[in-house]
Order: C-alpha cells, then structure tokens, then sequence
C-alpha cells in the first residue's frame, strides 16, 4: 500500500470523534492500535440481511443525542475480543473526523456496554495517515464543557 500523500495526524490514546452523516458530533474513542477494525457500540440492529439499521448512543449511561442510522452492510466478520472471545459481527462503511479529519472507515457493530468507550478506532483506519501519541489525550478537542456535563450519567 502507498503512503498517504498528506502528513501524519497526530492522534491521543483518546479522542472525541464525529460521525458527521449521522449528525453525531461528539462521541468518546478509545485509539487503539493493537485493534485490527474499528468498532462502535450500537443498539437495537435491525439485520436486513444487505442493510443494517441501527441507534448510536454517544453517551455513557444515556440514551440523550441518539442516532439512528441506516446502512448498506459492507462485510460481515469474525472479530476476536481481547479476552478471545469471537463474534460475528456486521461491518458498515461510515465516515469520522478524527483530529479534524475525515476519513472512511469500517466500522463493525457491537455491543460495548461493558467498556469504558462507545467506540474504538482500530489500525485500519488509522494507517490513513494518523500516528498516536500515547502519552496524549484529546488532541482533536474535547467536546463542550456544558455538553459533556449535561450527560454525565443519565
């Protein structure tokens, strides 16, 4: 694969990302390079066999700013947890700004209740041109002060 023609984005460990079709402006994503595919926490799939309807609920232990979302499935794969747990899961194209940028990324769907993340970007999508530093946090912004209170724990 060519490098990208653009210059390396510097990403943190964590960052809060969009997914602008969607009208998601904020959710928090855990940069994770030891992830193969990207994955976001999404409820109520609806499998319509070549298309995927679903609800994103950017906030932790809330159901405010809900999205649903339909898409053509891409793929359908066998992902491994990190504990060795495999799951077949379906895959959607979908695009995210990370740091200011956006890109196409596949996206599995899951149910990530129990992690402290709604989502994660996984290598695929970060070999289009980003490096994470690890010792950062939220190079990208952070969103709203008022925003991120309002939904802490409802």
């Amino acid at each position: 694969m060519a490098k990208p023609s653009h210059s390396n984005t510097i990403a943190g460990w964590r960052e809060w990302i969009a997914l602008p079709e969607a009208g998601v402006p904020w959710i928090k994503a855990k940069i994770d390079t030891g992830a193969k595919t990207s994955s976001l926490h999404a409820f109520d799939v609806e499998d319509a066999g070549k298309s995927v309807a679903f609800w994103v609920h950017p906030w932790q232990e809330s159901v405010q700013d809900a999205a649903r979302i339909e898409l053509p499935v891409h793929d359908r794969r066998v992902v491994r947890s990190s504990s060795g747990h495999e799951e077949e899961r379906i895959v959607v194209l979908m695009p995210v700004t990370l740091v200011g940028r956006t890109i196409d990324a596949e996206l599995t769907l899951t149910n990530r209740d129990s992690m402290g993340f709604r989502m994660l970007i996984g290598r695929e999508a970060l070999r289009q041109g980003f490096v994470v530093d690890p010792s950062e946090s939220f190079l990208g912004g952070r969103a709203p002060r008022e925003i991120r209170l309002a939904n802490r724990g409802r």
